[in-house]
């Protein structure tokens, strides 16, 4: 029998390195505070900060990204209920029982990373220019715990993206 407090899924976003900053005017998200507000300031001096160039991932990228997240679901028995790599951003909708939500979104990060590094080399690109940094630190881990909400979170992540729109906040 489940537990009332164990998720039945998780909501997992991640951006890409350099293109959501600490402070941004679009809002963003403080570990262990939750949702801030704008600060300018901040956002400029982390972007100062940055030491690589801002990723936004071509379609070929994306498609590789959302292979590496069925793969790896597919391996670990995780039931993958939508997938959406974005040109900035990921989101994936996951059950993945005996995993605390933040693992799994490291492990798919992880993967996805070392795929990214592996076609660079493919492609010819010198070691010494392969990117390490494809993700930004950390990323978002909603807890999932009822049918309603992995249904509001699967067609956010399957739908609202390609057409703008925003429920999130209701998750």
């Amino acid at each position: 029998m489940r537990l009332q407090d164990d998720p039945i899924a998780f909501f997992l976003t991640w951006t890409c390195y350099g293109t959501w900053m600490p402070g941004d005017d679009r809002g963003w998200t403080k570990w262990h505070c939750g949702d801030q507000v704008p600060q300018p300031r901040l956002a400029d001096w982390c972007r100062d900060k940055m030491v690589d160039s801002a990723v936004l991932l071509l379609p070929e990228q994306r498609t590789m990204i959302e292979s590496v997240v069925r793969e790896h679901c597919e391996k670990r028995c995780w039931c993958l209920h939508a997938v959406n790599c974005r040109t900035n951003h990921c989101h994936v909708v996951v059950t993945a029982p005996n995993y605390d939500g933040e693992q799994v979104r490291d492990q798919l990060k992880s993967w996805g990373k070392r795929r990214m590094k592996e076609r660079e080399r493919q492609l010819g690109v010198a070691e010494e220019c392969v990117r390490d940094r494809w993700w930004t630190r950390k990323g978002s881990v909603r807890y999932l715990f009822d049918e309603d909400s992995l249904s509001a979170a699967t067609t956010y992540a399957s739908e609202a993206q390609d057409v703008g729109g925003s429920s999130a906040n209701s998750l």
